[in-house]
């Protein structure tokens, strides 16, 4: 099935034809029309296209497409039986090989805008490619709520609050789908309350479900408006009763919050934590831990960052952003010592928790902001010879860059899942280390997102 294109247009509208020069880094088609630059999700480059304007800002336009006149060669089918207006999907009608293509593409391009010194000497390795780009996604975080008396658990379409109720999704495992659509029957049947943003009622918001690949274990998280649910008990007990479930939890947040989870989390049924598996070491996973969505691809990834980091014996690691331990306890064996830096308290607790799982006896881990930490650790004498970064999509704080020219780390390593924030970081960075090498790993394929490893080295003239 090709993807559905919006023809319904006000009569004041006027279509217009459009040759698609390259992609976006969101994945939309852009293209020129009279002289301003127009976005048109869906199109592909080399693509002739009718489109309509739906908003023209003074620097560039919004566009819709309507129909295309001619088609790329590397356009591919969209996935039957799946909604062209859901959000997730936003390359799925480019071929693999081509997606691989823009996301090395992409970083080029961030390099080129941001332009750190010595740019276009870094070596950019080709995207590695995931083994399997479909039903890869081991967590599922649809949102639920009843539209005219009908039941919706799905995503929202991109910019918007219109819920697309979701019976398929291609990225999602199957056992995580599956266990979607079980418990929006369950809630159907036991009639519990599903929260009312109208109305402001409390209920059920968001229906979490993550497995493990190496356990096969599901951990649900029911996210609510409101502490007492009617039924909530029943409902978890029947859910209980499905194929791998071994834990559900309630997780309680308000109207006002705009994050998904809220502050409050307790378990309701169950284990405390699932566990998963990577490269022969173990991690328990809490409801709230992070945890790389594709676990095939996780394996990948962090085998890379290692290989880059050339560790030995004599080294002390610093895991900066160290989420529940998973980088610094697969190091350990590697090093003399692997110090863990995070903010979040129960990440801390759970890389403490992981540590003792998996019988480590020189890693720590400290609560607090790295910018603050690590020149505490240099001057109690702790010799920090190698980093790891693993931060959020806004990249590294500027205290922290500001930071590590002063500690100067012999080697270190960045994780990241934004090629723009990456090369903006670099150019601050370059100016004390040489990027040896960038290699993209595809952690989310059918999307525009791509995680990149970079590898820098403190120059010898410093």
């Amino acid at each position: 099935m090709n993807r559905k294109f919006t023809h319904n247009k006000p009569k004041h509208e006027k279509d217009v034809i459009i040759t698609i020069k390259r992609l976006g880094i969101n994945g939309e088609g852009i293209g020129y029309y009279k002289k301003k630059i127009i976005f048109i999700p869906g199109a592909l480059p080399d693509e002739v296209v009718v489109a309509k304007i739906v908003k023209s800002y003074p620097h560039y336009i919004q566009g819709e497409l309507v129909r295309i006149k001619e088609k790329s060669p590397d356009r591919v089918d969209f996935p039957e039986g799946v909604d062209p207006e859901i959000g997730g999907l936003e390359l799925v009608h480019l071929s693999y090989d081509k997606q691989l293509e823009f996301k090395k593409n992409n970083m080029l391009e961030s390099l080129r805008k941001y332009h750190p010194r010595n740019y276009n000497k870094y070596k950019v390795k080709n995207t590695i490619a995931a083994p399997d780009p479909w039903h890869y996604r081991n967590k599922a975080q649809y949102q639920i709520e009843k539209d005219h008396g009908q039941l919706k658990l799905g995503l929202f379409a991109p910019n918007s609050h219109r819920l697309i109720d979701l019976p398929k999704m291609p990225t999602q495992s199957e056992d995580t789908q599956k266990t979607e659509r079980k418990i929006k029957v369950l809630i159907e049947k036991l009639h519990v309350p599903v929260a009312n943003y109208r109305r402001h009622l409390p209920g059920i918001k968001t229906v979490v479900v993550r497995q493990s690949e190496a356990t096969k274990e599901i951990q649900v998280t029911l996210i609510t408006i409101g502490h007492k649910i009617k039924n909530l008990i029943p409902l978890a007990k029947e859910i209980m009763k499905l194929d791998h479930v071994v834990s559900v939890y309630q997780n309680e947040t308000e109207w006002q919050n705009p994050q998904v989870w809220g502050n409050k989390t307790e378990k309701l049924l169950g284990k405390n934590q699932i566990t998963e598996e990577i490269l022969g070491k173990k991690f328990a996973l809490s409801p709230r831990a992070f945890f790389q969505l594709n676990p095939v691809q996780t394996i990948n990834l962090y085998s890379e960052a290692l290989k880059y980091l050339d560790l030995t014996p004599d080294q002390t690691l610093i895991d900066a952003y160290s989420g529940v331990g998973t980088l610094g306890i697969l190091a350990a064996d590697r090093v003399k010592q692997v110090v863990g830096i995070e903010t979040i308290p129960e990440a801390v607790k759970d890389a403490q928790h992981n540590v003792e799982l998996n019988h480590i006896k020189n890693a720590d881990y400290i609560q607090g902001s790295v910018e603050k930490i690590l020149p505490e650790l240099q001057n109690s004498g702790v010799a920090i010879n190698a980093l790891i970064v693993d931060p959020p999509r806004t990249g590294l704080a500027k205290s922290l860059i500001k930071t590590l020219s002063r500690v100067k780390p012999e080697t270190f390593v960045y994780i990241s899942c934004n090629p723009s924030t990456l090369a903006q970081d670099l150019v601050l960075l370059s100016e004390a280390y040489d990027v040896r090498v960038i290699q993209n790993v595809d952690m989310l394929p059918q999307t525009p997102r791509c995680e990149a490893i970079a590898k820098l080295v403190l120059r010898k003239d410093r």
